[in-house]
Formats: structure tokens, sequence, C-alpha cells
């Protein structure tokens, strides 16, 4: 995985997401998947291992375009992996008729914070290219009726997130809250939001890393087929 041409590199919290993902049978079983905000591509690439279908990538940011149609060619699931240089509020005006079965976000999420002087991580890091709204709706507009939207947000932001989603007629059907360990709250949470009203609420939990700083049972099953060194 090459990530010289982006501001958001790969991170812990972003692989976990995408194994996250990738193990629901939904995701296992789309014809398409929408990737909103690429970055390295790496989610799509960790769900096309996954899943037999086509992937559409969308990133805003010159790099990191770049960079994931570059790792898109260099993998084994070229012929089934796009990638366009549009925003996604572009996207989905122009597109509506190509609704998907998944969708998979990990959001710019700094919102009011104190911005970088690279403006590329700006638009990787900060919510101001695209304001959760204006994804949310984006979201709602391309996921096909019986789909599914997965999103990684801060937990602190989930509810904010939630109450999005409802507006655009998506209703949270699983969140999983992300620990760095046992001892400390909770980092990420990862949402899965459906179109189909759900009866009750699949809330878990996952731990990073055991007390001696080791990873735990349960991240090493989700990353085995991802991580060399496991």
């Amino acid at each position: 995985m090459h990530q010289e041409h982006t501001a958001m590199k790969v991170c812990t919290d972003a692989c976990l997401f995408g194994a996250w993902a990738a193990q629901d049978p939904q995701i296992q079983t789309a014809q398409k998947i929408l990737d909103i905000g690429s970055g390295t591509g790496l989610l799509s690439l960790m769900l096309a291992q996954k899943s037999t279908a086509t992937m559409t990538a969308i990133e805003i940011e010159a790099g990191a375009f770049k960079q994931t149609k570059a790792n898109f060619e260099a993998s084994p699931w070229c012929d089934r992996l796009l990638v366009e240089h549009i925003p996604i509020q572009d996207y989905a005006a122009n597109f509506q008729q190509l609704l998907y079965d998944c969708i998979i976000t990990n959001p710019p999420f700094y919102e009011g914070d104190l911005t970088s002087p690279d403006a590329a991580k700006n638009v990787a890091l900060h919510s101001v290219a695209l304001p959760w709204e204006e994804l949310a709706k984006a979201a709602g507009e391309l996921l096909q009726a019986h789909g599914a939207w997965y999103v990684l947000v801060p937990t602190l932001r989930a509810y904010t997130m939630q109450k999005l989603a409802s507006n655009h007629g998506m209703q949270l059907a699983e969140e999983v809250l992300m620990y760095n360990d046992a001892k400390h709250l909770p980092i990420r949470a990862m949402l899965k939001f459906v179109k189909q009203s759900e009866a009750s609420i699949l809330r878990t939990k996952l731990i990073i890393k055991n007390a001696d700083q080791s990873y735990t049972a349960e991240f090493t099953a989700l990353l085995k087929d991802y991580y060399l060194h496991l």
C-alpha cells in the first residue's frame, strides 16, 4: 500500500473499520459498493478481498486521487476497481441513477479546529470540503432501498451522525465502539445505517490492545487476513 501522495495516511482505526465492514455478509454479497473519500484506496482494497462487487471510489483531493488510482492499478482486483476525481456532492447530483448496495466512508471529522498550512491535509482531516450534512445527503441519495452505509466517526460525534443519517432516510442498525485498551474511553464509533427500520440496534465494543499492549484476539481475528505479522 503506497501512501506518499496522500495527506491521510493508513492508520489502525481505518484498518480495523475496513476489516469490520468487510466481514459483514451484506458487504460480501453486494454487487456495487461506493467508497466516499478514498484517500489511499485502503477501504476499497480491503472490501475487494472479501467481495466480488465492483468498487467505485470518490476522491476530491488530487494527490489522494492519484494515490488511489496507482494502488488500484497495482492490485489483483484492478478489473473491478474504479476511482473518480469529483466531489461527492456533484457525483450524487449527476449520477443518482447509480444506486449502490453498500457505501463506506471514513470522513474528515475535524470541525472548528485549527487548520493546517497544508491544503491537502485540511481536505483529508477537516469537514470544510465535505460537511457531514452534505455527506449524509449524498449517501441517502446513492444508497439503494435495501442497502447499508458504513461510517467511522469519533465516538463523541456518533449521535450527530445518527441524527443526520435519520434526516436522510437512514436508521442506525449497528454501533461498535472502538477502544485502544480497556482502561480508556472509546476513541471511534463504527456505524452501520440502513434504509429499512431496525427493530433494535446492535451495540458492541472492540478493544485493540490487552493490558500488556499485545493485540486482543478479536483484533487479530479481524486483521489477520490483511496484516502480514499478526
